[in-house]
């Protein structure tokens, strides 16, 4: 896969820990679609060159920025505080309160446990959900919650 970088993304969309290739796939779509930065931080539950990321971003690889930061919480604490957003199902506030900006770090779990819960302690004022009305619901599918949260923020840092 080629590796690009942007220099001012409008956001930088974080999957901390991702372990499921299509989902990561997904989302690096999303991201070249959108204008936008990936950052894959952690323990990855795939490799990069996976058939099935791959198949997932389908030929957009290319427009991809992308990077992979295996420490996340060395990456984490090298980020201006005021910059991150976490996105959890153990928070009470809706993305849509979500005090976005330009260049702004947007982190989304990983599938199965979704973020640690000492950053969910540590940035709890920072903590921000996707509202579901059915509460036997968990939560929403990782690339479709990315999806939701991306667009929304993007809608309200810069006209379309």
């Amino acid at each position: 896969m080629k590796h690009r970088l942007l220099d001012s993304p409008p956001l930088n969309v974080v999957l901390v820990d991702p372990q499921i290739p299509p989902n990561a796939g997904n989302i690096a779509r999303l991201c070249a679609a959108a204008g936008c930065h990936l950052i894959m931080t952690g323990d990855l539950g795939f490799e990069l060159s996976d058939k099935s990321l791959k198949r997932a971003g389908l030929d957009y690889w290319e427009y991809v920025s992308w990077e992979y930061e295996p420490d996340a919480e060395a990456w984490l604490a090298g980020l201006p505080q005021r910059a991150i957003h976490l996105l959890t199902t153990h928070a009470d506030v809706p993305y849509t309160h979500m005090p976005v900006c330009r260049g702004d770090y947007l982190l989304f779990g990983k599938e199965t446990a979704g973020l640690p819960k000492e950053w969910l302690a540590k940035y709890r004022r920072q903590t921000y959900t996707i509202p579901m009305v059915e509460p036997g619901v968990r939560s929403l599918n990782l690339s479709s919650a990315a999806a939701i949260v991306v667009y929304d923020a993007l809608r309200r840092i810069r006209p379309f």
